[in-house]
């Protein structure tokens, strides 16, 4: 029997759902092993136990799941939590994955996986996370609207409230204000392991965050599309 690894106490917590035992089993294990501590839920039921709980670093959530499944669960983290999430979906549709992350997902996978693939893809969510602030920010608040982009902090607010956002939309418009008024590509919205499929994506992850920002999202005044090329964000000068 293989023995789970002794990890330090501040090493990553993530909560990984999926109703397929082995699948649980074999991840559970194999994340182990890469230095990740892992709590597992077999529903959507537990998983709300125990985020209720415990702080996770990440939640790894399979769309797939008998009764309320993976994206009704998202829907629900995503009222009141940022933490990420990495969706894990056999389905061969698309538009299952847009869903996805139009609903807050920031990473998604289709089953069959490499376990490597979503390792990487973990790793790189939480350095996106942890990421520091940029040390010399031209400006660190810039504001649109009654908006306000806290660089720093990575904290957006209207009129004095938070705005909830996700790690993904803080890095983008991170590399939004970095250049304001200004073209940013969408291949480096796309983020460090931009492919064409990463590239497609950020296009939802863009209405999403025009959702949160604009009156009208399909007339966008602030978030503006440079057609062919990617967008800029419109903030006061």
């Amino acid at each position: 029997m293989n023995k789970v690894a002794v990890l330090p106490d501040d090493a990553p917590h993530i909560l990984l759902v999926d109703d397929d035992n082995r699948i649980r089993a074999l991840l559970s294990r194999y994340l182990n092993e890469h230095g990740y501590r892992v709590t597992m839920a077999e529903h959507a039921a537990s998983a709300r136990q125990r985020i209720g709980a415990i702080a996770f670093d990440l939640l790894i959530v399979d769309v797939m799941m008998p009764g309320e499944n993976g994206l009704d669960l998202t829907r629900w983290i995503r009222n009141d939590s940022s933490v990420p999430i990495l969706m894990l979906t056999a389905r061969g549709d698309p538009n299952d994955r847009i869903q996805g992350l139009e609903i807050g997902a920031d990473d998604y996978l289709a089953k069959p996986f490499e376990p490597r693939e979503l390792l990487l893809r973990i790793n790189n969510i939480l350095k996106r996370a942890a990421a520091p602030a940029p040390a010399e920010p031209v400006r660190d608040i810039l504001t649109f609207g009654d908006f306000t982009f806290h660089v720093a902090r990575g904290e957006l607010q209207q009129a004095g409230e938070t705005v909830r956002i996700t790690e993904r939309e803080r890095d983008m418009l991170r590399l939004l204000v970095e250049k304001p008024r200004e073209t940013v590509d969408r291949l480096a919205l796309a983020g460090p392991a931009a492919d064409s499929a990463n590239e497609r994506t950020v296009d939802v992850q863009i209405n999403r965050l025009r959702r949160k920002i604009e009156k009208d999202p399909g007339n966008p005044v602030y978030l503006q599309t440079v057609r062919g090329t990617g967008y800029r964000l419109m903030v006061d000068m």
